[in-house]
């Protein structure tokens, strides 16, 4: 076929910023005192700035005046050669440690640490100490960053919240957006990741939350776990970090339910599809985005739109929801802010090619978004054809070729017009498909992006629907920038 360029830019949600920062509400960034970083750092400063600091950054191509570069040591650079270049772009001051200072380039402020990566820890901590705000953690191994964005989304409707930017989930991530947050926020809400045993813990002594949220556990990061219950004991650090009068919610209806409700020494609002639950959402037939929500302390049933289709993103709404109501959110600013809800990029992100809807889901996936996206992209209208390009999905380690031949088989079992299965994981996926019946003109494997992107060129109609999706190490994105290319070019 040939397709027609109809829309090039994708649609960035404004809280999607390119600056480490989070989007917060207003402009009202924090300010830090050179003293008070200097003893949160348990530092000395070669020289104090003469003004407080305005930020934090750790990297010079996002660095903001006033803000205060922190020279991290990477595995591939180390951010002291990059010093000079932040003060020339208008740092304020710089974390740097003892042996760089002790030939310092100028006589720039430079605040001296043992470890530079340990005192962008501390400081997030000192200024976690001072904030009167109520903390959220949202952790799970998948759907954490749209609860997150959904949870901060609803709560903003009630008072000022900040968020953690993105998935910025991490020993990096985290403390960056604690120290973007505002000081007279009443929320911050932070998702809270790992891939390793050991993780979670720091993050939660760093965050000290008030309430947790874990979205689910599944069988994701297998490479680095012995089994999904040792991925749940993993999860449950967020619970056991709750104060006495915090607060869970959990998934009533969750395999581990048991597991994550002993770890709560606090109170816990429950939420399911399938069970009794405080919170128990049920998706409408033949409407995609409608659900309705019964509230059992009050009795009431009330029905809600989500922006996005499926299942799994009423499971998502769900805590966010929970978690408004219990801070007094009315049914009907909920209502509004579902609706108005922008996914972040690469999670359902839709656009148009010469009349081909494209989805792109390809930020992330493990077993359970594959198939909650497969279900979800089997309830999306479309006028033609339905094709899945997918990839592999990865940390699996020892689970990793029965998952893919899995999925492949489950695959096999839907009405799609084919599968074009991309690299050597999707080509399990591709194996699987073939052994659950699958037709062998239904099923391609491409070596890379580029091919897939040449076979769906020459086979997709207008009104067909394509869904993209696979880890996010596989950049199955790029599918749908070589056809943009092409037609660009063309």
């Amino acid at each position: 076929m040939t397709l027609r360029l109809e829309r090039l830019c994708l649609c960035i949600p404004p809280r999607f910023c390119v600056n480490i920062r989070p989007q917060l509400a207003t402009d009202d960034m924090p300010t830090f005192a050179p003293e008070q970083l200097a003893a949160w750092s348990d530092g000395a400063w070669t020289r104090a700035p003469a003004a407080p600091l305005t930020g934090v950054s750790i990297n010079t191509r996002e660095l903001r005046a006033g803000d205060l570069f922190v020279a991290l040591r990477g595995t591939r650079t180390d951010g002291h050669a990059f010093v000079g270049d932040a003060f020339a772009r208008g740092a304020a001051g710089a974390v740097v440690s003892a042996a760089f200072a002790a030939s310092p380039p100028d006589d720039h402020p430079l605040l001296v640490v043992a470890d530079p990566a340990h005192a962008l820890r501390a400081l997030a901590a000192g200024y976690r100490r001072t904030l009167r705000a109520r903390i959220i953690a949202v952790t799970g191994s998948v759907g954490k960053t749209t609860v997150k964005e959904l949870t901060a989304d609803l709560l903003a409707t009630l008072a000022l919240t900040a968020r953690s930017r993105g998935n910025f989930n991490n020993d990096l991530g985290v403390p960056l957006s604690l120290l973007a947050m505002e000081p007279d926020a009443a929320y911050g809400v932070f998702e809270l990741g790992m891939n390793h045993p050991g993780e979670l813990a720091p993050l939660c002594a760093l965050v000290r939350p008030d309430v947790g949220i874990v979205t689910n556990v599944g069988a994701v990061h297998l490479a680095f776990f012995p089994s999904v219950g040792a991925i749940a004991e993993e999860k449950a650090e967020v619970l056991r970090a709750l104060p006495p009068d915090g607060l869970a919610v959990l998934a009533a209806d969750s395999e581990w339910f048991t597991v994550l409700r002993t770890a709560a020494q606090c109170r816990v609002v429950t939420v399911a599809l399938h069970a009794a639950a405080d919170y128990t959402g049920r998706p409408l037939p033949n409407r995609p985005r409608a659900f309705t929500v019964t509230e059992r302390a009050s009795g009431a049933t009330v029905e809600l739109e989500n922006a996005l289709p499926g299942e799994h993103v009423v499971r998502n709404a769900l805590p966010a929801i929970a978690l408004a109501r219990d801070g007094g959110a009315d049914w009907d600013a909920i209502r509004q802010t579902l609706r108005r809800y922008t996914p972040l990029p690469m999670r359902w992100e839709q656009r148009r090619l010469g009349g081909v809807e494209f989805i792109n889901d390809a930020y992330n996936a493990g077993p359970l978004s594959m198939r909650a996206a497969l279900a979800a992209f089997a309830q999306t209208p479309a006028r033609g054809r339905k094709w899945l390009v997918l990839g592999g999905m990865r940390e699996l380690g020892a689970a990793t070729r029965a998952e893919h031949l899995a999925l492949g088989a489950d695959i096999a079992r839907g009405a799609w017009a084919g599968l074009l299965a991309v690299g050597e994981l999707g080509a399990l996926i591709a194996a699987g498909a073939a052994a659950g019946g699958c037709a062998p003109e239904q099923v391609w494997t491409c070596p890379d992006c580029a091919a897939a992107a040449a076979e769906l060129r020459r086979r997709l109609q207008p009104g067909d629907a394509v869904l993209v999706k696979a880890s996010r190490g596989e950049q199955l994105e790029r599918v749908i920038e070589h056809l943009t290319a092409e037609l660009v070019s063309a």
